[in-house]
């Protein structure tokens, strides 16, 4: 197997690099004006180290694949074109009303119950440049008003007179019937055709999201609309520059969906968090293969901390109504955490509770943290890191980011020393301790609040900053073990190679497995078969498209079941895509039942209440070739090795001690599977550094595995 994938992040820009038994593993730092630029460092750094040409190495690979966070950076700093809307009349008001939530949404718990300071996000589409047209269908997708021609063509063309760059359309009951919102992208073209200078795009909104709901259907095609040429053109660039150097398969972009699709079979929609999505997916596809159970998967970058759940058995964690920056979107996404917590997020002083606050401003990658020498003003936890000595300032990033520390000093002296009447490593010590608490709370809530038991999981730590946090953040909760998994600095990028093309559909229904007053079971078979047949031949439609033959394509069956009227829903994956007998009715609720009872208990089960299904969903998919995880639990303690010597030493400082360490280092390359290491120590690799707090130990495991286990007797805080 010979493959390119790329997670462009933030920050850093992350290479991953199958060339046969080989894997590199490199970085760049992003080049936001031309995403290209640091795609082709990170990909010539991975040259390098097989020794052939840039051209030869895309000429032999059999695809490229990219995850960005493009989409995601773009809609938070509101980069987009001015967007015009057409709604059915009398709905004018939907998006601004926005159904009296939207202050609130995307914000923590504190900020949804500051009534008094609520404020609504900026709109991506101004008031006025929503219009109300002339039709409308029943909730049947009958036409109850026809469609008046003439009034859609005047307000299109006030829409255009008033500067819209792109046209969305989103039409009351349009996902039953979308016969209206079709004639309007024929009108639309009629008016501005595709060779006019002028021409604009246009977006349906049944196109995007399949199911009901006015609002949040709305919105999925305003924040589609508002993307789609931000993406458009970072996409084309980068299939260009893939060109350029005699690339001439079709480009891949990673889905939020957990899948991947040709870039002709992409919306701007499916990319927001395709670089977090990727490292859970591998995440998912390690625990399977090196049978790790339940897994957490953190993922700490130079800009965000995102958390997502893998738990044993394929049980899926799915956001349907996902909330994307400010704005709740109706698109089936893979479940994460996102939180403003990574190297480089900016600590200031918080001065209501007199400490240190971090995040959720991040210096990026330009001028990114002050110790980088490239402008930046700002203490972030990056400097934090390296003023308590845990980062090489002549190594960091394999050499290629020389640190500053002079710099980083003066940035933590300037914002915080003075204000909390502090030494400047007693501050940097404050800015860890902060960072490290945010992420164990957002850790924390997030597995109680889907009823897991933190103590049941282990916790993957990656990314470039989650081996040096991932200890400080654990010893906040009742995790005792920690696993930076193989190529642990680039794993979001590794999932991207990993993922398989796949295409969703699903549709929301009220369908009644069990009904507990009259006590029967579901017996409209006809029904329920109709609906999967349908979702799988779109999903076969669109994996045509891209040329895939029909006997490659497969089809896995999700239902979102609920007991009554309860709130909580489980995604149950079902073997049985057919339903034609009473055995198998009781085949899905057996493993309904089953899944229910590992998430929140035996016991919980409440039949009694009625067993129903709410959505329907297929995955239609084509596996491809993925990396190969071994055996990567660690040896007994008898049988583990002593490290070699140290190759080093540093003076840290670690959260709880006054006193420093005199802390060894060694060169992750120089220990073999197996090695033992009593914290506190460091490893260094080219790519990340491993922190191993006093309390804990590191066991070097294979594949460059690495685990953190924490020691039966606690270290002694003075």
């Amino acid at each position: 197997m010979k493959r390119v994938s790329v997670d462009i992040g933030g920050t850093f820009t992350d290479c991953f690099v199958v060339w046969g038994d080989q894997y590199i593993e490199t970085k760049a730092l992003t080049t936001h004006h031309n995403l290209a630029m640091g795609f082709n460092e990170a990909l010539g750094k991975a040259c390098q180290v097989l020794d052939v040409e840039l051209e030869h190495v895309l000429t032999e690979v059999d695809s490229v694949r990219y995850a960005t966070t493009l989409g995601t950076n773009a809609l938070i700093e509101h980069k987009g074109p001015k967007v015009g809307m057409l709604v059915t009349a009398g709905y004018e008001a939907t998006v601004p009303l926005s159904r009296a939530r939207g202050y609130g949404e995307g914000l923590d718990d504190l900020g949804k119950q500051d009534l008094p300071n609520a404020q609504r996000p900026d709109p991506l589409v101004e008031p006025h440049m929503i219009r109300g047209i002339r039709e409308r269908l029943d909730f049947q997708g009958k036409v109850v008003m026809p469609l008046d021609e003439e009034d859609v063509r005047r307000q299109l063309r006030e829409l255009v007179d008033r500067g819209a760059q792109i046209i969305v359309v989103a039409l009351v009951n349009s996902v039953v019937n979308p016969v209206n919102e079709q004639r309007i992208e024929e009108i639309l073209l009629e008016e501005y055709p595709s060779h006019l200078l002028g021409a604009i795009p246009v977006i349906l909104s049944h196109q995007v999201a399949g199911r009901k709901g006015e609002y949040v259907r709305s919105t999925s095609a305003i924040v589609d609309g508002y993307l789609h040429s931000t993406m458009y053109h970072a996409l084309s660039q980068l299939e260009q520059n893939l060109r350029a150097h005699t690339y001439e398969k079709p480009m891949l972009v990673i889905h939020n969906s957990g899948g991947m699709a040709q870039l002709n079979s992409t919306d701007a929609l499916q990319t927001i968090h395709s670089g977090p999505v990727s490292g859970i997916g591998a995440s998912e596809h390690l625990a399977l293969q090196a049978e790790l159970g339940n897994v957490v998967a953190t993922d700490m970058g130079g800009t965000s901390y995102d958390i997502g759940i893998v738990v044993e058995g394929g049980i899926k964690h799915y956001d349907f109504n996902p909330v994307i920056d400010r704005w709740l979107v109706s698109v089936p996404m893979v479940h994460l955490v996102t939180l403003g917590a990574g190297g480089g997020s900016v600590a200031s002083y918080d001065r209501m509770y007199k400490t240190v606050q971090c995040g959720p401003e991040s210096a990026g990658s330009d001028p990114g943290p002050a110790c980088y020498d490239r402008g930046g003003m700002k203490p972030t936890v990056t400097d934090a890191d390296l003023l308590l000595g845990y980062l090489d300032p002549e190594h960091y990033a394999g050499g290629s980011i020389p640190l500053n520390p002079r710099r980083a000093k003066a940035a933590v002296e300037d914002a915080l020393c003075d204000e909390l009447d502090c030494e400047v490593i007693e501050a940097a010590k404050l800015i860890r301790e902060k960072v490290d608490g945010n992420m164990a709370n957002g850790l924390f809530t997030e597995l109680r609040a889907r009823g897991y038991d933190p103590e049941d999981f282990t916790m993957l730590a990656y990314g470039g900053n989650g081996p040096l946090h991932c200890c400080g953040i654990a010893q906040n909760l009742s995790i005792d073990k920690i696993l930076a998994p193989p190529l642990s600095s680039v794993f979001s990028a590794v999932g991207a190679g990993n993922m398989h093309q796949l295409h969703i559909h699903e549709q929301s229904l009220y369908m009644v497995l069990y009904d507990s007053n009259t006590r029967a079971l579901f017996d409209d078979y006809a029904r329920f078969n109709a609906i999967v047949a349908e979702l799988k031949e779109r999903g076969r439609q669109d994996l045509r498209r891209q040329g895939v033959p029909d006997d490659m394509i497969l089809f896995d069956l999700e239902l979102d079941m609920r007991y009554g009227n309860q709130l909580v829903q489980t995604t149950a994956v079902v073997p049985i895509h057919e339903l034609n007998s009473p055995a198998d009715v009781l085949q899905v609720i057996t493993q309904f039942s089953e899944d229910y009872g590992k998430r929140f208990g035996e016991g919980s089960q409440a039949p009694e209440a009625g067993i129903r299904i709410n959505t329907i969903r297929v995955s239609s998919y084509v596996r491809h070739e993925t990396v190969q995880f071994q055996d990567i639990k660690p040896v007994d303690k008898p049988e583990r090795k002593a490290p070699p010597a140290p190759s080093g030493q540093r003076t840290c400082h670690f959260v709880g001690f006054d006193q420093a360490f005199d802390t060894p280092v060694w060169a992750r390359k120089d220990l073999e599977p197996g090695v033992e290491i009593e914290g506190p120590a460091i490893v260094a690799s080219e790519v990340t550094t491993f922190l191993v707090n006093p309390g804990w130990t590191f066991v070097t495991a294979k594949q460059g595995a690495s685990w953190f286990l924490r020691n039966e007797t606690p270290v002694t805080r003075h």
